[in-house]
């Protein structure tokens, strides 16, 4: 497998940065974690005009620009960095990768043109309460009554759930578990935000009781959806913890560089020293698995469900275990400025932590490689 990125992609690379350096600086986070909705309409459309980073991994055929992991790994890397506040995780792996996954032309007809171009701000439900993250059965119900579909049940810790356009829920009949498009604004839905240590990253409790849904994909269906959304949402977590364990590696660094004790920086330590070179080797090995993990995906088949399940769990436990490790370690560098209300180390941390356990904690997805090894190896 090459893993050498084209020019196109370093071109993106670039201009997503650029476009983040302007509309994602610190003050700006900060503003909006205080906000309402948790992200800035206003630089979420031109993200979808202006870059169309909405439909890049969409089908041409469905307004996109039929691009995949890779180049969707890369945004989310200079996501991370910039610690961007916005739906792009659920409405463009979760959702987008649950529609595309149920094999359903008629709702990606209906469905992706609007998460495309930047108007429909989605996301897919699919924890419960007590439940594992990636439990193939639902305690939510759909009936029929009328000749309509109705939910009934809750959904739990629900990415962007509260502000979400369209809501993706697995729920279960005499069929199996199946996947359902639910409109935000629908009847019989309460959306609950819920308070979490990382407020860059908003999560919701969601009730539905006799809530009206449409068919997505083939009945009972549901879990192999489910699992191959996860799959590429893990990926992309693990390229955006990649981005955030480089910038506060960065920040670590340029501390070691210009804080003077005893009269030279402290990086002239040899403790600093090994705490910088530790990071160095975290980041750069969690990168390699990160982009090993997307270009899996970017070649997957039906051949090679094994290989891409053992490389997105690799790399989400990597990943994760990384980004803590770099956070915790470039505070112990800070010293106490690290742990202030005022510098930004506690953002990328809290950030790390939600990071580490979203999707599964790295132990989950450490038992999940040991279940593919055999598979993927042959």
């Amino acid at each position: 497998m090459d893993l050498t990125f084209s020019d196109e992609h370093e071109e993106l690379r670039r201009t997503v940065r650029s476009f983040l350096e302007d509309t994602s600086p610190e003050s700006e986070v900060r503003r909006l974690m205080e906000s309402g909705n948790g992200y800035d309409p206003g630089v979420w459309a031109r993200m979808g005009t202006q870059l169309g980073l909405q439909g890049l991994a969409v089908p041409e055929e469905y307004g996109g620009a039929g691009g995949g992991a890779l180049e969707t790994g890369i945004v989310l890397e200079e996501m991370g960095r910039a610690l961007l506040c916005a739906p792009y995780l659920a409405t463009c792996v979760l959702a987008t990768q649950a529609i595309l996954a149920s094999s359903d032309a008629g709702a990606a007809r209906e469905l992706l043109p609007g998460i495309s171009c930047g108007v429909t701000v989605a996301t897919l439900a699919f924890t419960e309460p007590g439940r594992a993250w990636n439990a193939p059965a639902s305690d939510v119900t759909v009936r029929r009554s009328g000749g309509r579909l109705l939910l009934d049940g809750t959904k739990d810790l629900v990415l962007d759930g509260a502000l979400a356009d369209l809501v993706l829920v697995t729920a279960a009949d005499e069929q199996g578990t199946g996947l359902y498009a639910v409109a935000g604004d629908a009847a019989g839905l309460t959306r609950t935000s819920l308070n979490t240590l990382d407020t860059t990253r908003r999560l919701a409790r969601l009730d539905f009781s006799g809530t009206p849904a449409h068919p997505v994909g083939t009945a009972g269906d549901g879990p192999r959806i489910l699992a191959r959304a996860l799959e590429h949402a893990s990926i992309a977590l693990a390229a955006e913890s990649v981005g955030g364990a480089q910038r506060m590696m960065e920040l670590a660094v340029e501390h070691a560089r210009t804080r003077v004790q005893f009269g030279r920086p402290i990086g002239a330590f040899q403790a600093v020293k090994h705490a910088c070179a530790d990071m160095y080797i975290d980041v750069e090995s969690a990168r390699a698995t990160a982009h090993h993990a997307m270009w899996t995906a970017a070649e997957s088949s039906a051949d090679l469900d094994a290989d891409l399940a053992a490389a997105a769990a690799l790399a989400k436990s990597c990943c994760a275990d990384a980004y803590m490790r770099v956070a915790t370690e470039t505070i112990q560098v800070l010293g106490g400025i690290g742990v202030t209300w005022e510098h930004p180390a506690h953002l990328y941390f809290r950030r790390a932590k939600s990071s580490q356990l979203l999707f599964g904690d790295p132990t989950h997805h450490r038992n999940r490689l040991v279940d593919h090894i055999p598979a993927a190896t042959g």
